[in-house]
């Protein structure tokens, strides 16, 4: 019998992309209303700026809280299932909005919809992301996991980087239903291509791990990966504020150049890590986000600032999936799907954390500190994975290999 060869680049990467289009439909729906609804809820609603937070939060929180549910239903059910599930979650947040939107005059019913709403897109944010990562996967191979993994955060940034000033253009044209219509509109059509994909079954005859058992082997690496986060929200959340306290112009530029060093380390880079290994990687990865902070933290000139965001970007890039694939590694194919909810709900945490902990270190010790701050505990972070990276090539010692 023929041996089966084995696939392109080219191949690999269309297989992948066949399904991070729920990635991006995933996090299109996201990244429509967050320049819109905090001031829909607080202008047009009348309600306070901490209640138009809270709206907002409530996405985050829903997605931290179903994120290893996701991997769990995903294991037992199937990615197409749960992402299927996904799709429909966010085509109803945005249907939700668009009433809540009609019924303006009434604020409180409008509020509980958009609460309702909010809650529905971060539950369908974990589903979808989890299951369409955990379907590339299965597609693909275990051995291509890094590359599926780096595939899911391109799509997840790109739709992120978008998504934002495009609510804002459909707000502008068409009111909240705008962008709302659209959130609806590609959870149908996702939800239609899922269902018309074929579903890949992988015979599983092993028992899998019980949650706690699959927390214990994933949490050093959500840990290093929720202290590489860090640097990633203090420049999101805090880069405008950082720049109006000095007196600078061209946050806008500073962000971008953020995304830039991202994504080109993303394409360029990502090979590295089946070639170096995930722990070696995100290790340089940790280092040169940290080096990008302190001079973000130290800079003089708006030079030195747009240097340091290129360089954090440009090291946070492959920290997701770097220590992504070592999580992974830990389980057995019946549990992967566990162990990456499990594994991705790090940055969740770790992104709700940083706005309220940086802004109370904010009040404190000025803004400069935050980057000074998110620079030591990137630090801690490397100091972690270089701990994990001493104990694996000591056991690859000891075991002769």
């Amino acid at each position: 019998m023929p041996q089966q060869s084995e696939p392109t680049r080219g191949q690999l990467n269309q297989r992948i992309l066949s399904v991070m289009i729920f990635t991006f439909f995933c996090y299109l729906s996201v990244g429509l209303p967050l320049a819109v609804l905090p001031g829909f809820v607080h202008h047009q609603l009348g309600y306070s700026p901490f209640i138009a937070g809270l709206i907002i939060s409530l996405q985050y929180f829903s997605t931290l809280i179903s994120r290893p549910q996701s991997g769990r239903l995903a294991d037992h059910f199937g990615p197409k299932k749960v992402v299927m599930l996904g799709m429909v979650l966010c085509g109803l947040s945005g249907a939700m909005t668009v009433i809540a939107a009609l019924s303006a005059s009434h604020p409180m019913s409008s509020l509980l919809l958009l609460a309702l709403g909010r809650i529905c897109l971060g539950i369908g944010e974990s589903f979808s992301s989890t299951g369409a990562t955990l379907w590339g996967m299965n597609l693909v191979g275990s051995v291509h996991t890094a590359r599926v993994i780096s595939w899911n955060g391109v799509a997840t940034y790109f739709a992120m980087a978008v998504g934002a000033p495009f609510g804002v253009m459909l707000n502008q044209w068409f009111g909240i239903s705008g962008f709302a219509g659209l959130i609806t509109l590609m959870g149908v059509i996702g939800f239609l291509i899922a269902r018309h994909k074929a579903s890949i079954t992988i015979s599983l005859t092993a028992p899998r791990l019980p949650f706690r058992q699959v927390l214990g082997l994933v949490s050093p690496y959500g840990m290093g990966l929720a202290l590489g986060t860090l640097g990633f929200g203090v420049i999101a959340t805090f880069i405008t504020l950082y720049f109006s306290s000095r007196g600078w112009q061209g946050a806008a530029m500073t962000l971008s150049l953020y995304s830039l060093g991202f994504v080109l380390s993303r394409f360029l880079f990502s090979h590295m890590i089946t070639r170096f290994g995930g722990l070696a990687v995100s290790l340089g990865c940790l280092i040169t986000e940290a080096i990008g902070l302190s001079m973000l933290w130290h800079a003089e000139s708006v030079l030195w600032a747009d240097i340091g965001a290129l360089l954090t970007g440009a090291g946070f890039s492959l920290v997701f999936p770097a220590l992504g694939v070592e999580a992974v590694r830990r389980v057995s194919e019946q549990s992967k799907g566990s162990a990456l909810g499990t594994y991705s709900a790090f940055l969740d945490l770790a992104l709700g954390l940083t706005g309220p902990v940086a802004g109370l270190l904010m009040n404190h010790s000025g803004i400069r500190s935050i980057y000074l701050a998110a620079a030591v505990m990137v630090c801690l972070g490397a100091l972690l994975v270089g701990t994990l990276l001493v104990k694996s090539r000591r056991r690859l010692i000891e075991s002769g290999q």
